[in-house]
This record gives structure tokens, sequence and C-alpha cells, in this order.
């Protein structure tokens, strides 16, 4: 008889035993056996069909779960880097790339169950020494890259193929002690791993690296997926700029001490959009920063720069003839006359109101000041039709501009109710207001970019739960035809955090492959284009509204 091992011995006789019942002496001399316990034969006593199947199902993922986070990841040299991919489970899927201790990045290339993880480890002394003596490598380095990543990836499919079904099977013969149980087990982690994969496949996104969400210090290196020309001629192929960007994160790396300088291209115009600062002294320094860093040609603010409009807070205006760049302005309704005109006596300041239109940094800006002067946040009765009519008398003299000779570029106000009505007779429209940022292309073909608050909504951040973030954006257009090429979405944490996030996004018809329909540009009102590549066109009025800022 085969020896039963002592630790399956303990295991065993950790459980009760049932009450035997005493065996008879029969008749013809032999033992009747004890009859079985009525608990054993009644049916209530068995898992019902659902519960075993959810039991199987939990030990499934479980066990594939255990098994990728133990083997289920692979070390691959990419270049003059070693790095580690990893399999997770994920709600959202998508790809993360952890460059420590500069911070992540992450891609929406896939929506599926699982994620994939990319860590670089370090950067490889040998092979880097190799790439500085022989600089001509660098030529092939993109090539050598790409190869490395399709070479890990199919090790890695492999890898976590042996991963889960181990993890299930062995969980499921610790638990159901049955090999058949077992092997059910492991079968189905398979089935789910390659249907996994399979959703992967049907909804991979190789655009996706087009709009990165970087955090950490990456934040504070756009270089990386380069400037906005080069991102709208250059990325087609996912692998390829993949490995672009590896190579780009190599170089970052060989700086060692300092982040490399962004380099925007010549051709392309920097506009920086704040709006809603409302009284917060940081913002400036944040202003002066971001100005320095991406080189920007002129700031834009579509107002609520002020609290309360009184010429007591005229002070706090100050810092703007100092941050390096041109102020365009607009009043919102936080903003009095007074604030207005005190703006309008500094030096390298230019207002704009009753729709005359300036020419600034090689674009002509045209905007209106909002009719509404409400510091006590209360909703004035007619509000919506002030705006309309505000908003109507900036279309009146955008069309003359255009009739002129002299088209409008960029259209700036303060509501988004007031920027509707300007919709077919410019190519962009900024506003603020609403302290969320959005973007939507209207029905005839204008843009609408809704800024976030830049102040983090200022003092009244304190009254809700969590702080509100510092929100702004970097806006690149093409020189010779003013039109938006792209745009960097930047996040900052609120009052007391030290969070940072860049979005990059581009317009859809800027897309790799799309039809190039341009935007109204004053011609002709032009059909309406889809909406951004990650953005949902979404309508502020149709969506509930909030407590008036």
């Amino acid at each position: 008889m085969a020896r039963v091992p002592t630790a399956v011995k303990k295991l065993i006789h950790r459980f009760p035993r049932l009450p035997q019942a005493p065996t008879r002496r029969h008749r013809s001399g032999g033992t009747r056996p004890p009859a079985a316990p009525a608990l054993a034969l009644s049916p209530g006593a068995r898992p019902r069909p659902w519960v075993r199947a959810l039991g199987l199902v939990a030990v499934v993922l479980l066990g594939a779960w255990l098994g990728l986070l133990v083997v289920g990841n692979v070390r691959v040299p990419v270049g003059p880097m070693n790095t580690t991919m990893t399999l997770r489970p994920s709600f959202t899927g998508g790809t993360k790339i952890n460059i420590s201790p500069l911070g992540a990045l992450q891609l929406d290339s896939h929506i599926a169950p699982v994620r994939l993880d990319v860590n670089v480890d370090q950067l490889d002394p040998e092979r880097s020494r190799a790439l500085v003596d022989h600089p001509e490598r660098l030529s092939g380095l993109q090539d050598e890259v790409t190869e490395d990543i399709a070479r890990g990836t199919a090790d890695l499919a492999v890898r976590s193929c042996v991963a889960v079904v181990t993890g299930a099977a062995t969980l499921g013969l610790l638990v159901y002690r049955r090999p058949r149980r077992a092997l059910a087990a492991g079968g189905l982690a398979l089935g789910l791993l390659a249907a996994s994969g399979g959703t992967a496949y049907a909804t991979w996104n190789p655009d996706s690296v087009l709009e990165p969400k970087f955090s950490g210090l990456l934040s504070s290196a756009p270089s990386l997926v380069g400037d906005a020309r080069s991102i709208v001629t250059e990325f087609d192929v996912y692998q390829q700029e993949l490995a672009r960007l590896v190579t780009n994160v190599t170089k970052l790396y060989d700086a060692t001490s300092t982040l490399p300088v962004y380099q925007p291209d010549p051709t392309t115009i920097r506009v920086l959009h704040v709006s809603d600062i409302h009284l917060n002294p940081a913002s400036w320094k944040i202003i002066a920063s971001l100005v320095e860093q991406y080189r920007v040609d002129v700031i834009v603010d579509s107002g609520d720069t002020m609290d309360h409009g009184t010429a007591a807070e005229n002070g706090f205006l100050d810092p703007v003839e100092d941050l390096g760049a041109p102020y365009v302005w607009v009043r919102g309704n936080h903003d009095s006359l007074i604030t207005q005109r005190y703006l309008d006596r500094m030096r390298n300041v230019h207002v704009l109101d009753d729709g005359r239109a300036r020419t600034i940094a090689g674009l002509r800006f045209a905007g209106i000041g909002d009719p509404q002067f409400t510091p006590d946040r209360t909703q004035k009765t007619g509000a919506e039709q002030s705006q309309e009519l505000a908003g109507a008398r900036l279309a009146s003299s955008i069309r003359d501009q255009r009739r002129s000779g002299t088209p409008v570029d960029v259209a700036v106000v303060h509501e988004p109710s007031a920027a509707r009505e300007v919709d077919g007779t410019v190519p962009l429209v900024l506003s603020g207001h609403l302290h969320r940022e959005d973007t939507e292309v209207m029905r005839y073909g204008t843009r609408l970019r809704i800024e976030g608050s830049t102040g983090g909504s200022g003092l009244r951040a304190i009254e809700g739960k969590y702080p509100d973030p510092i929100e702004t954006s970097i806006l690149y257009f093409d020189r010779d035809t003013k039109r938006l090429q792209a745009w960097d979405s930047i996040e900052l944490g609120g009052l007391g955090l030290t969070t940072a996030e860049v979005s990059r996004h581009l317009p859809e018809e800027n897309q790799p492959g799309a039809d190039s329909s341009p935007s109204p540009s004053g011609n002709s009102p032009g059909a309406a284009s889809g909406s951004p590549s990650g953005t949902t066109p979404s309508s502020p009025s149709a969506t509930p509204s909030r407590p008036r800022p």
C-alpha cells in the first residue's frame, strides 16, 4: 500500500469525524455496515451547482493572478536599457511605462481586463557606452528597439500562459484535491487569458501613443514625444513610436542631472491658456514657469482673474507685466470695469472687449467681456440671454473682420454660452467659467476649448472635501495656417498637493491618415468635424450645472 504523507494525514485528521453507528452482527455471522448518516443523504447538504461554479471561478481568478504575480514577467533588454514586462489584472486595460525615478507614462492602448506594465529597470553601462563610442548606431536604434519589444512581447505571452495555468491548477489542486478539477481550473484560466488577449487585440489602438499621459517628473519633459509638428507628421505606427519613445528616454537618462530642454518647432506658435485664477497668488509663479519651460509666445486669460473686482484687489495683477510673454485678457463675471481699466494701462497687456481684434505673436484674437458682473455669485435674471447677445455681437465683429480681409484666428470669451454664438465664424474659441476642462467641435465646425481653473478655484477650493486641481493648457498653432495642431492639458494638484500630469491631444483632423477638413476660417461655415481623439463632445448646457462661479 502506498504510504500517505504525514502532512496530508495531519490535514485530514483536523476535520471532525461524523458519528459512527455501532456495527451489528449479521445472522450469517458477518457484520452489517453502519447506516449512512441522514445528513449525507440530504440533498440540501450538497452545494448547489451555481455555488460550485462560483467557487471554481474564484479559484481560477485568484490562481491566475497569483501565477502572474509570481512568475508572469519577463526581463527584456530594450536597446541600451533593461526592462521588465508584466501583465496585470485591470478593469480598464491600457499600457503603463514606469521610468523610475522620473515618473510614468500611461497609454490607452486597449480595453481588456489586463494591463501591460513596462518597468525600465536600469540603463546598461556597456550598451550605453557603445552608443556613445559609435554614434552612427543611433540611426538603427529604433529598429533594434522595435525588434526587442516584439521579442519581449512574444516571450511575455508564452510566460503568461504558463503562469496562469500553473497558478490556477495548483490552487485548484490544493482546494479540491482532485486532479480533474485542477485541470479544469487550469484550462479555464487559459481560456480567460486567451479571451482577454483577443479583446485586447480587437480594441488595440495604435494611435494611443499620440495622447500619452505623463506623471511625476516626466510631466515636465514634453520633448519625450516631440513637438507639435513632429507628432502630426511622424506618428503612424505604434511599435516604431514606442521605439522612438524608448530612444528619447535613453537620452533623458544620459542627461542624468537635468531634464532635456524642450526644443519647439520654430514654425509653431505656443499659446498658454489660463482662466479663473480667482486671486490665487501661486498661479503667477506657475504661469511664469510654464512660459519659460514651453517658450510660450502669448498668454490668453479668459477671465475671472479677480474674486470681487474691487480696486483694493488691483495690486494682485502687478506680476502680469513680468510673466515674460504678452498677456491677452477678457473680463469675467468676477472682474469689474475697474479691473479692466487697471489692466488696460499695464504694458504688455492686451484687453479684448466689444469684439475688437488684436494681432499678437502672429495670431489675430478677438473677444468680448462678460456682460454680467456677479461677484456675490448670485444668478441674475436674464443672464443666459445677455451671454447670447454678447456672443452675437462678437460673431458680427468677426464677420466684419473677415470681410475686411483680416480674419480672426482665435475668439476669446468667458462663458461657454457666449462662445456658442460664434460657431462657424472662427476656427477656435476659448472660454472658462466652468472650473473644469472640456473640448468639443460645435455644429458648424468651430472648436470650443473650455479651460479649468488655473487658480484651483481660489480660496473657495477649501469649501469642498477635496481641493480643486490647477488646470491650464499649452496650445500649438502652425505659424503659416494659424490652425491648432495639438495641445497639452496640464493638471497640478490643488491646495496642499504636489502631483502633476500632462496629457497630449491632437485634433481629429490631424490624426495620421485622417482626411484634413479645415475648420471654419471665415470663408465658409464648413461642416462639423469629429470630436478630438480621446475626447467626447459634450454640451456644457446639457450637463448638470454647478453653482455659478
